[in-house]
């Protein structure tokens, strides 16, 4: 399933994959193990409470009219003028107007050409502990709502907007389901999977890179099967990888998922549970 890290997600994106069986006479384990590959196929719903994010944390400094992403790879300026101004090196928007709404609330939004792809807003609690984000993803066919939170692990320098600082990203609290559920459909070597918010891709097991439909990036993927019942899909962008997403279908139905962003260096782990 396609990774839309919006910055909630860091969020909470999430992925997936597929199986081919063996012919030998197989022993109760592994009996179990190929039930539990072919169980990959059907409906799924990512399990936001299992979501555990490694990740270093963020600095942002809004000061002066500019806001500043020290730690965005690759690093970001705007200015905050509340005017859109072109911005480079982003591959889902090429556009962005930062607001300052007031003394605690910064807003974000994202352009493409000229299609709204979402936006966000951020709010700091009264305490100055905790940045609070509402946010929506465009990028696709249907967009994925949600919020999240960072809590203050640096303080914001001298003369800056309150919301600058040093954060640590908190797992989403909540996202809509356009970007929680993806579903998966196997038939001999080809796995195809489509997600929540429209995306989609077919793919031979083993087999090179394909585009995945939908996505605005130029994102492509290669799926492998490194054993029985676990699954890699590696995404990738203008020839780089930029992520690798790990899914192993266990014994009890449950699918556990590992994806690693290349870019940002982060680390995201989570489960889903298939609903048909």
């Amino acid at each position: 399933m396609r990774v839309t890290f919006t910055a909630a997600l860091a969020a909470t994106s999430l992925l997936t994959l597929s199986a081919c069986s063996q012919q030998e006479q197989q022993t109760p384990a592994e009996d179990t193990q190929a039930a539990a590959a072919e169980g990959i196929e059907g409906n799924w719903k990512s399990d936001l409470a299992s979501t555990q994010i490694e990740d270093e944390p963020n600095v942002y400094l809004v000061k002066e009219g500019q806001y500043v992403c020290s730690t965005c790879n690759p690093p970001l300026t705007a200015t905050a003028d509340g005017k859109f101004h072109p911005v480079a090196d982003r591959p889902y928007y090429d556009s962005l107007a930062v607001t300052i709404v007031n003394d605690r609330t910064i807003k974000f939004e994202r352009k493409k050409g000229d299609r709204d792809v979402g936006g966000s807003t951020w709010t700091l609690s009264a305490d100055g502990k905790t940045l609070n984000t509402d946010f929506i993803d465009k990028t696709a066919a249907t967009p994925v709502t949600g919020k999240g939170s960072s809590t203050r692990v640096g303080p914001a320098p001298a003369g800056a907007h309150a919301t600058s600082g040093t954060w640590k990203a908190n797992p989403a609290s909540s996202v809509s389901d356009e970007g929680l559920t993806f579903s998966y459909d196997l038939e001999g070597d080809t796995v195809r999977n489509r997600s929540g918010d429209g995306t989609s891709y077919e793919a031979k097991i083993g087999g090179p890179d394909v585009p995945i439909q939908g996505d605005a990036s130029g994102l492509v993927v290669a799926v492998t099967r490194p054993s029985d019942n676990t699954f890699v899909e590696t995404y990738k962008r203008g020839g780089k990888v930029v992520g690798v997403a790990t899914l192993t279908i266990g014994a009890d139905g449950k699918l556990s998922g590992v994806y690693e962003n290349k870019m940002q260096g982060s680390t995201t782990r989570y489960t889903a549970t298939k609903q048909s």
